[in-house]
């Protein structure tokens, strides 16, 4: 089968990459960064761009329908990793929030800058969708 790619209407549109990857029921999500509709990272520190980052993952996740459940690995991004430390109670509600207390395997990696000099944080990630909920995109 054909990979074919998944780029939610809800999102900036891409230029030169794609939101995610569809590869049979397994979905590649593309690093998400915190950017908002109008192309720019929110502002309010690394548990505010969480929030955004990781919602514009699960948009992409959810248009191939996806669930959180779904992920199978996630890797985190981060410019600054003592600041994702210090608030790491706020980032685990806000996964609760949004995904509920479902943890696939994760890894938080440390790199000196992201392609937005704003950004703090990339999240990027791997979901299994079983073939009853997929949803295949006509075209990417």
């Amino acid at each position: 089968m054909t990979p074919v790619a998944v780029n939610p209407p809800e999102l900036p549109a891409p230029s030169g990459y794609s939101h995610g990857t569809l590869a049979g029921n397994t979905l590649h999500l593309g690093g998400q960064t915190a950017l908002d509709a109008d192309m720019k990272i929110v502002p309010g520190g690394i548990v505010a761009q969480f929030r955004q980052a990781f919602g514009n993952l699960l948009t992409t996740l959810r248009a191939a329908g996806g669930e959180p459940r779904d992920l199978v690995s996630v890797t985190i991004y981060l410019t600054d990793i003592p600041d994702y430390q210090a608030h790491g109670r706020e980032i685990g509600r806000v996964w609760r929030e949004l995904a509920g207390p479902v943890y696939p395997a994760m890894a938080g990696i440390g790199c000196t800058a992201l392609w937005q000099p704003e950004a703090l944080i990339e999240i990027l990630g791997v979901a299994v969708i079983p073939e009853e909920r997929l949803v295949r995109p006509a075209c990417g």
